[in-house]
């Protein structure tokens, strides 16, 4: 029996360019679960390999003929599952800091070609226009058609203040989109927060990291300094998710002790696991409790959490939790809807596979995957729509199905109702004076008629307007 390095997964999807995939870390026995080998198939495979070797119009080494079957192996079972190379293990290892050199996009595929998932706030492709739903069908002069996922991250990736071109098919443009971008060091701040008005605090988390937790209490302790709260508003949109734990973390911040924050289930023993707002499913070992240094007023009061298309993973195992224990009104637009587990096996050559072990679940016992977190209150980002049409979990290629509501996979809308083209429409800065959704929060926590948008289908989202007519519950054990 040999031991492992086992870590689970949480953003949303394929990999980062230029921001690595953050992730959890557990150590644990690898037990030997291997089947008996199928032997004609295996015939048949050594059968193709010893036809290309043979045949093949150049020689090719056996090393790519191999790496090549098993990246086709695992990218031919849903999204998220992949070969990672020598480059991308180290990569993905040390993922978790917060500080990574490239892009700042997360990237996945669709249809042969790359695809901008979000690009990561205040990152130089954020600066140069990218969109989430670009399609980028060129780096600098290579096509990216047919290219791996990983290939194409090596060539974003680079050196700071070297440039790159993406060449981008964009909806609602005639023309190629063409951008030039200068690599930078990325530095993503997790968490931001700021004092609103009636003192209602703001807390922003971008992605959660490794010392994600932390700042939040840092800032929940800064907002409540000079006495409690009257309102809190948890923005979580466009978090394309991190750390299980930090999941974990966060939730229990705003949760009362020993909680049930999420689960997870799939085939092996090890897969079946609960994880509570406790100390050993947050703190990761010896580390340091910060939730004990966390003001009591985090566990009362109203509280709104904001959500939306890019709003994946972990921010969906916090939103559920939320919304599940009656803590907080959740607020938006259906979210990504990941609701896999991913798990790091490593192999020899420091290489690994990242592989699709478990789905998991929210306190009450949903699952999301390939559905999201419905709002309690479905707000758009403006009265008149969405300023960006979100690619969700479901309109991924081989996406894992929702095992308990098949029938409740909610794709994408295309287009939004503003009127103005997409082109020509405002992104929306999070946080500011024309932040619809946070002012709609803002109305939700002092008492006043949130303007909730029509639901598109019937698992969009639930819209009470006497919802709006209170200010959000409080979590149970805490009436």
């Amino acid at each position: 029996m040999h031991q492992k390095l086992r870590t689970i997964s949480l953003i949303s999807v394929g990999v980062v360019a230029g921001v690595c995939i953050s992730l959890g870390v557990n150590v644990s026995a690898q037990r030997d679960n291997r089947q008996p080998l199928p032997l004609e198939e295996l015939r048949q495979f050594t059968d193709v390999f010893g036809a290309i070797k043979s045949n093949y119009v150049e020689p090719v080494e056996d090393k790519k003929l191999i790496t090549e079957a098993i990246s086709g192996m695992l990218s031919g079972l849903d999204p998220h599952s992949t070969y990672l190379d020598a480059e991308g293990f180290k990569e993905l290892q040390v993922g978790t800091q917060g500080e990574f050199g490239g892009l700042g996009i997360e990237v996945g595929t669709e249809e042969g070609f790359v695809k901008v998932v979000s690009p990561i706030e205040d990152t130089p492709a954020a600066k140069a226009g990218v969109k989430a739903g670009d399609l980028i069908i060129k780096l600098d002069e290579k096509p990216t058609k047919g290219m791996t996922l990983n290939d194409a991250v090596k060539i974003m990736r680079g050196k700071p203040k070297t440039s790159i071109t993406l060449t981008i098919m964009r909806k609602g443009e005639a023309k190629p989109v063409i951008v030039t971008i200068v690599r930078d060091v990325i530095k993503v701040q997790s968490v931001k927060s700021k004092m609103l008005e009636n003192s209602i605090g703001y807390i922003r988390i971008t992605q959660f990291q490794e010392h994600t937790t932390e700042n939040v209490v840092k800032a929940m302790n800064t907002l409540s300094k000079d006495g409690p709260l009257k309102g809190l508003v948890l923005d979580l949109r466009n978090d394309p998710g991190g750390l299980l734990n930090s999941a974990v973390g966060v939730s229990a911040a705003f949760l009362p002790p020993k909680t049930l924050v999420v689960s997870t289930d799939g085939r092996t023993e090890d897969a079946k696991r609960k994880y509570f707002a406790s100390p050993e499913d947050y703190a990761r070992g010896n580390r340091e409790d910060h939730l004990a240094k966390l003001t009591d007023t985090a566990k009362t009061g109203p509280m709104v959490v904001l959500v939306n298309g890019g709003s994946a993973s972990a921010s969906e195992i916090v939103a559920g939790a939320l919304q599940d224990h009656n803590r907080a009104s959740i607020m938006g637009t259906q979210t990504f809807g990941k609701g896999s587990v991913q798990t790091i096996l490593p192999l020899t050559n420091n290489t690994a596979i990242k592989l699709t072990t478990a789905r998991y679940y929210t306190p009450s016992g949903r699952t999301i995957q390939a559905k999201g977190i419905a709002p309690d209150l479905l707000v758009e980002e403006t009265p008149d729509g969405d300023v960006v049409s979100h690619v969700r979990e479901a309109d991924l290629n081989k996406h894992l199905s929702n095992d308990k509501d098949k029938d409740g996979e909610v794709k994408s809308k295309v287009g939004a109702k503003a009127d103005k083209p997409e082109k020509d429409r405002k992104p929306i800065e999070f946080g500011s004076a024309d932040d619809y959704q946070l002012q709609q929060a803002l109305n939700k926590i002092k008492g006043l008629p949130v303007q909730v948008a029509k639901a598109k289908t019937d698992g969009d989202a639930k819209t009470d307007d006497k919802a709006s007519d209170k200010p959000a519950g409080k979590a149970s054990g805490n009436k």
